[in-house]
């Protein structure tokens, strides 16, 4: 069995990925691919991690995993989502290190699963924006606290990544940059679901409507019917065109007001990303979802 882990990250799709998989269910176990609700197993997860560590048996806590996420013989593929698999929004960058516990976590994660193929998916985000969105979520009292001296332009994702790659050799990892999920929605959500480039699914466009004016998805919707058979990339040059004219700007713009959080800096961290991104290709066994 394949066992796929979205592990977020925090303050990226805001759970629109389990909403598209949740409203694709039926279609999905028709093909031998499993979407439980959250509430099954988030809590339930974290509770068995605790648990194990306490000396509890893996065998009952996998058994009592599965019975609540409805796992049965027609399951070949299980999709877990949780921003928290990696530890609170205070672990995501705590010293300007992203997710520092996400090696252990995971060897945890391997362990309920044994036997099971893992699969990594997780979106990332410019530490411009990433960092203070971030600090905002935690009850620290300052943004160097956070940092504890560390400058935020030594943020990168490509560490992390490293860091997996290494404890885990083998397992599948799939990034995409959170910027760029409007254009390539589908494809993330027909990775993440194991489905073929061509396979319909409701929600097409769940993540476009929360972003683009009411009028602007009725003309979006009135042109896509009147031009049938568009490809995905010509799909996407439409998206790109209809979101340059109506995007709701409240829905897509960014707080930056952490002090000395300056254009200038933003501007650095920002080229420092596009860099980092480009490592993260080269990274073997990493498969970065582009526009």
């Amino acid at each position: 069995m394949q066992v796929v882990l979205h592990a977020g990250a925090h303050l990226t799709d805001e759970d629109l990925l389990v909403r598209c998989l949740n409203d694709n269910r039926q279609m999905l176990a028709d093909h031998g691919t499993l979407a439980p609700h959250p509430t099954t197993y988030r809590k339930l997860i974290r509770d068995i991690l605790q648990d194990i560590q306490k000396g509890a048996a893996l065998a009952k806590a996998r058994d009592t995993l599965f019975q609540a996420i409805e796992v049965d013989a027609t399951t070949n593929r299980l999709i877990l989502s949780n921003p928290g698999f990696f530890g609170t929004p205070k672990m995501a960058a705590s010293a300007g290190v992203l997710y520092s516990a996400a090696e252990e976590r995971l060897a945890a994660l391997d362990n309920i699963f044994s036997g099971a193929e893992l699969e990594l998916y997780i979106a990332i985000r410019n530490p411009a924006t990433f960092l203070p969105a971030i600090f905002r979520q935690t009850q620290v009292a300052s943004f160097s606290e956070l940092m504890r001296g560390k400058s935020p332009e030594t943020v990168r994702w490509s560490e992390m990544v490293a860091r997996v790659r290494t404890a885990f050799p083998d397992m599948p990892i799939t990034l995409w940059c959170n910027e760029d999920t409007p254009l390539i929605w589908a494809e993330v959500v027909r990775e993440l679901a194991g489905l073929d480039p061509t396979t319909a699914f409701d929600g097409e466009f769940l993540l476009l409507s929360t972003i683009m004016s009411e009028a602007g998805m009725k003309r979006f919707h009135t042109y896509l019917e009147s031009h049938p058979g568009m490809t995905e990339v010509q799909k996407r040059r439409v998206i790109a065109a209809f979101l340059d004219k109506f995007a709701e700007e409240d829905a897509i713009e960014e707080e930056l007001d952490l002090p000395g959080w300056t254009d200038d800096l933003v501007d650095r961290l920002s080229d420092l990303y596009d860099e980092d991104l480009y490592q993260l290709q080269r990274i073997p066994g990493v498969q970065v979802i582009t526009p």
